[in-house]
């Protein structure tokens, strides 16, 4: 039952308990313990809305970043994952297989903003021994979520 409510509240954060008892043929008590376990143990960190800010006009840049890290005795790569993880701009923070070692995603104001904070925040870490800074350009999904195409011709012709 407990993977369950999770993948129910994954899908719907919104749910409530009552809703839970009934799609699963239980009691709101049991479901209110499942939950209130899961937030104790760690297992439910947040509860998030997706939002798609193109639509609310603000206005921002997210870029991916891979990142060659040299791993440190005893720690790996955790210690460069942790420093990194701590700033507000990085929205994700992943340990890689492949051609790099750390994959992040960032969201800034602006690009300069991003290079700001890769040059001057990201670069200067000990350990970290190259970047690859790769914009979004446009959000197809996020989180499970298919975003609505955006139809309007953007390109400006004027033939």
């Amino acid at each position: 039952m407990k993977n369950k409510i999770l993948t129910h509240l994954e899908n719907d954060a919104r749910l409530t308990p009552v809703q839970l008892a009934v799609m699963l043929g239980t009691t709101e008590e049991k479901v209110r313990a499942v939950i209130d376990e899961c937030e104790a143990e760690g297992s439910i960190l947040s509860y998030r809305t997706v939002i798609n800010w193109d639509k609310t006009g603000k206005e921002s840049v997210i870029a991916l970043i891979e990142l060659k890290t040299i791993p440190q005795k005893d720690r790996g790569f955790d210690c460069v994952a942790e420093k990194i993880a701590n700033f507000p701009e990085v929205k994700s923070v992943y340990l890689m297989s492949g051609g790099f070692d750390l994959a992040l995603t960032l969201e800034c104001r602006t690009m300069r903003d991003v290079a700001v904070f890769v040059a001057e925040k990201l670069a200067t870490i000990e350990g970290v021994t190259s970047t690859a800074t790769h914009f979004v350009l446009q959000k197809y999904k996020d989180n499970d979520v298919i975003f609505e195409p955006d139809t309007t011709d953007k390109r400006g012709n004027t033939w």
